[in-house]
């Protein structure tokens, strides 16, 4: 307690800020890499016109309560103030699109990677790259502004993503991380591909545009690299109160998909890891190139550079989010209240009940739009046989089935490329429960799942670890070597196999699942004016 005390006190210590799909947290760690105190902020995506969005203002604010609340559990646990900070690092949901003009203000909404609004723009870049672009990203939205005459694409300074504005804002440097470079515009190495941004340029010549698109994308910077300093202002943006001194360190921002990486120890080649949360990705470190592109697998990097093939899903615990809501008031009307955490553990561990073939009940989870499967929007369906077994255990496996059933399908084509990490990692909220999402997910994938202990703490985490990477390291010092030297050498894990009656379950299940999509089309466009 002492020593945690003098590290809060004295400034030992780094700080991660990730902005979530559903939570702003923030995480302090200390030389030890242990969790010191940590502070939340919940928001939530709205849909504005068709377009996903959440209110930049509401992005800083969320990052100003976040940080209080870190600030009072610090207060609390150790009776200790904290005036300065090594090292910070901000995270954020990956990619996007946020232009801004010269003074560094948003020119639109900010359009998260939930949206699909971008097909044609995705399919038309990928054929004229020859590398698949995502639709959510940045380059994605920059072209469809484009082809539609969006009057701001003629005043952008830059393009950015939510952590590169965050990091802006606390007086860094106008950059992102490697990793988060990858999914705003295709990599040669840590740099933008030179062929293809000339290629885009071209593409839109005849526009007149005051810019070519080199100009306006943020500098990607490798993990460890100094990316500035906390300003006066950045200090006075996190804590109004003036108590927090200027000059820590900041870190390279980075998307979610690179802290999940870094949290899980996933950033050598044969490793592996998969975040699991509203969205979920499984990212796989690349030996060598794959084969052809494929548009179901995207092709980023870990936040030093090495590639990594990804499989990208929208939607993962939003329906059991949904469904918790629901169990919540039910008890609620019954007199009977139990916090959600309590719920959570109720529904993951009554899916562990139910039979593997979820006994005929089926889930489609697609809130929003799911590329990977070709849909642009989603509706969430629950399905059964005049016959099935419907009771709470088959509903629950059938939703965390459902969750993991999209990544189940990209899973496939790496394994036909042999990729095979020997070493898989969960972390985020689908793995908190005991062992049950993990041996969902190592049944659905036919591959062991392993969780860390730290596996809750997450992104935020993930994004402490690499300031304290930028701050700590020893000249040279590779980020696999801190990681396994000076972060994971003594980490505990447990470990699920697939096991033969869940692999043949979900088999089962998954079969239907995907002969159901076309229910789910009908859906979309039965409700399409509802």
């Amino acid at each position: 307690m002492s020593g945690a005390r003098r590290a809060v006190e004295s400034g030992e210590t780094a700080l991660g800020i990730e902005l979530g799909s559903t939570r702003i947290k923030a995480v302090l760690i200390d030389r030890s890499h242990t969790p010191l105190a940590s502070g939340s902020f919940e928001w939530e995506n709205s849909l504005k016109d068709g377009v996903w969005t959440y209110d930049i203002d509401d992005a800083l604010r969320g990052v100003q309560s976040c940080y209080a609340a870190l600030k009072a559990d610090a207060l609390e646990r150790y009776g200790a103030k904290i005036t300065r900070i090594g090292a910070l690092g901000v995270s954020g949901m990956m990619h996007g699109y946020l232009p801004l003009d010269r003074d560094g203000r948003p020119l639109c909404e900010f359009r998260t990677w939930r949206n699909t609004m971008t097909a044609r723009s995705a399919a038309e870049l990928s054929e004229l790259f020859g590398f698949n672009v995502p639709q959510r990203w940045s380059v994605a939205h920059l072209d469809r502004a484009l082809l539609f005459g969006e009057p701001h694409v003629a005043d952008i300074d830059r393009l950015t993503t939510l952590a590169g504005y965050v990091h802006e804002r606390l007086g860094g440097r106008i950059c992102v991380g490697v990793g988060e470079a990858s999914g705003m515009f295709p990599l040669d190495g840590s740099c933008y591909d030179d062929i293809m941004l000339d290629k885009f340029d071209t593409r839109h010549a005849s526009r007149g545009l005051p810019w070519k698109i080199r100009d306006i994308l943020p500098k990607p910077v490798a993990a460890g690299v100094d990316a500035g300093q906390l300003s006066k202002d950045g200090a006075l943006l996190l804590d109004p109160s003036g108590e927090l001194e200027p000059g820590a360190l900041l870190a390279p921002p980075e998307g979610d998909a690179g802290t999940g990486m870094v949290a899980t120890n996933s950033v050598s080649p044969n490793t592996g890891n998969i975040s699991a949360g509203t969205s979920v990705f499984l990212m796989a470190v690349l030996e060598k190139p794959l084969s052809k592109p494929y548009p179901e697998l995207d092709i980023v990097a870990t936040p030093d550079g090495a590639p990594v093939a990804m499989v990208h899903c929208n939607n993962c615990s939003n329906e059991i989010d949904a469904w918790a809501d629901v169990f919540e008031r039910m008890l609620g009307a019954l007199g009977c209240n139990r916090s959600r955490g309590e719920i959570y553990d109720a529904m993951f561990a009554s899916a562990m009940r139910g039979e593997p073939d979820c006994g005929g009940v089926y889930a489609i989870n697609y809130l929003s739009g799911e590329p990977i499967t070709g849909f642009a929007e989603g509706r969430p369906m629950v399905l059964r046989t005049p016959d099935s077994r419907m009771n709470f255990e088959n509903f629950m496996r059938s939703q965390l089935y459902s969750s993991t059933a999209t990544l189940a399908a990209g899973m496939e084509i790496l394994r036909a490329e042999k990729v095979r990490p020997t070493r898989m990692s969960g972390h985020g909220g689908f793995f908190k429960a005991e062992r049950a999402g993990a041996q969902v997910m190592a049944d659905a994938l036919g591959t062991a799942v392993s969780t860390l202990s730290t596996a809750g703490e997450g992104g935020p985490w993930g994004m402490a670890l690499l300031a304290a990477y930028a701050l700590w390291k020893s000249e040279g010092e590779r980020l696999c070597d801190y990681l396994n030297d000076r972060v994971f050498a003594l980490s505990a894990s447990s470990t699920c196999e697939p096991t033969p009656d869940g692999a043949r379950g979900f088999a089962a299940w998954m079969k239907v699942w995907r002969s159901l999509l076309d229910a789910e089309r009908s859906a979309v466009e039965g409700t399409k004016n509802a």
